[in-house]
């Protein structure tokens, strides 16, 4: 385990609740191009990594899969367990994980690729798990980001916020790759799979600022850990910018319309 990982593991202890009132929601837009990019459908064995709140399980059981759901988080395993209750639930993380090879017929990750320290061997632990011919389908945010995945950022730089020891920079410069189209299709060819394609998926997320807010106020995330390790006068501050920067995407309605931006990739083994 890398020090990027420890530290997600740290960051995400305990926020399952948190996580769900949150970004959850935006994270569940992906959830059927996901699962047809997998083929998954009726008789399926179907491997859900980093399953969170049990978004993707749930609805792959609605489409008469054989679900098995892990997460590092014990708290995101209370809740998949609620949402996808025919689903095997269990507690696992990359890079290893308690299967035989070629146990799945389809494996996804949604959003699970940016929280590892090594993604070519978190792939290739996937491979593995999958039977040839198998499809492994994923999903990770676009860079450059869409404006709404900028926004709370954007508040913690103008506040002038620190980052505290405990976070990560980021991956170490061999772990990294491009989070492009053809920079995700290629460290995908990288870990030994096979057809690898990739596309971009652009859709508008509609939330309050309140519960967009919530997120990074109760340390959700690494956004949230950092707004959380900042003094009281910084907190305030990031907060004030958060409000004058969310009028720039508030509708009539008081809702807000944030552009997100994500890649979905799927390879064969």
């Amino acid at each position: 385990m890398t020090v990027f990982d420890r530290s997600e593991r740290l960051i995400w202890a305990g926020q399952g609740a948190a996580y769900a009132g949150s970004f959850a929601k935006l994270c569940a837009y992906p959830v059927p191009q996901l699962l047809d990019a997998a083929e998954v459908g009726p008789g399926s064995r179907m491997l859900d990594v980093g399953t969170g709140p049990g978004t993707v399980a749930a609805a792959a059981c609605a489409r008469g899969a054989t679900v098995t759901a892990v997460d590092a988080e014990p708290t995101m395993v209370e809740l998949a367990k609620q949402a996808a209750p025919a689903a095997d639930v269990r507690v696992a993380a990359l890079p290893r994980l308690p299967f035989t090879d070629g146990e799945f017929d389809a494996v996804v990750a949604n959003f699970v690729l940016n929280h590892v320290g090594q993604p070519k061997i978190a792939l290739a632990e996937l491979r593995r798990v999958v039977r040839p011919n198998g499809w492994i389908a994923l999903t990770i945010w676009a860079v450059p980001p869409a404006a709404g995945q900028t926004l709370i950022g954007r508040a913690i730089q103008a506040a002038g916020a620190v980052r505290p020891p405990h976070l990560p920079a980021g991956l170490a410069p061999d772990d990294d790759f491009p989070r492009d189209e053809s920079g995700l299709a290629g460290l995908m060819d990288a870990a030994g799979l096979r057809a690898a394609v990739c596309e971009t998926l652009r859709w508008d997320h509609r939330a309050s600022a309140d519960e967009w807010w919530s997120g990074p106020a109760s340390g959700v995330a690494f956004g949230g850990q950092l707004v959380q390790s900042q003094t009281p006068r910084i907190r305030a501050e990031i907060k004030r910018h958060f409000d004058l920067f969310s009028a720039e995407f508030a509708g009539q309605d008081g809702l807000l319309t944030l552009p997100h931006a994500a890649l979905l990739a799927r390879a064969r083994r």
